[in-house]
């Protein structure tokens, strides 16, 4: 059972891993891309979109082993109370349909809803599994720690420049799963009945 844990541990840790790198990437590109020319939007899209493949593709052989265990981990999810699956996906959406009503608070709103989201999915994950995925944790602590930080830093330097503050805000997100990617890969098995592969979903 150990082995199985350490397995989707390691899967979530190389999906953190690869989401993380794929962030920073895209958001450096579009920086550039914001500052060589004027784009249109859905440009943007097309910068997300390949770069979210590019660093899955070349991830692909280590995702693909991972699949299963991501899978299974994901699966339990089903099962949780409608209240609890409700809840979830509050925490989740909400921030995210809230930028459509703030979009002047959009990097904070994003920052807000990996936060809650993953602390949710954590809180849930152990309440109704058992398990204690640290790794989801870990992202959920730095994404809401970084809210104020990123408040702070935007009003002091970048209060004239959305388009910078925009791209902290995604720095920030890239951290954060970077942060629970590497916990993932490094830490150890948990206790005998541990088994991260019965613990719920990665939204």
């Amino acid at each position: 059972m150990q082995n199985s844990a350490v397995e989707a541990r390691r899967a979530f840790g190389v999906l953190f891993v690869a989401v993380s790198i794929a962030v920073v990437v895209a958001s450096f590109l579009s920086e550039i891309a914001y500052f060589i020319t004027s784009i249109p939007l859905y440009y943007y899209a097309i910068i997300w979109l390949v770069s979210f493949g590019a660093v899955f593709g070349a991830s692909y052989s280590r995702l693909r082993k991972a699949i299963p265990a991501i899978l299974g981990r994901m699966k339990t999810s089903t099962k949780w109370p409608a209240g609890a699956k409700a809840l979830n996906g509050i925490c989740w959406a909400g921030p995210f349909a809230a930028i459509a009503a703030f979009p002047t608070l959009y990097q904070y709103l994003i920052l807000s809803g990996i936060g809650l989201g993953n602390l949710s999915t954590y809180l849930m994950i152990k309440k109704y599994s058992g398990a204690d995925n640290r790794e989801q944790l870990i992202v959920a602590i730095i994404s809401l720690a970084a809210v104020p930080a990123a408040v702070m830093i935007d009003s002091m330097l970048f209060a004239t420049r959305q388009d910078i503050a925009v791209m902290l805000s995604r720095i920030f997100i890239g951290i954060a799963y970077a942060a629970g990617g590497m916990f993932a890969l490094l830490a150890k098995a948990g206790p005998v009945g541990f088994d991260p592969t019965t613990s719920g979903s990665l939204q």
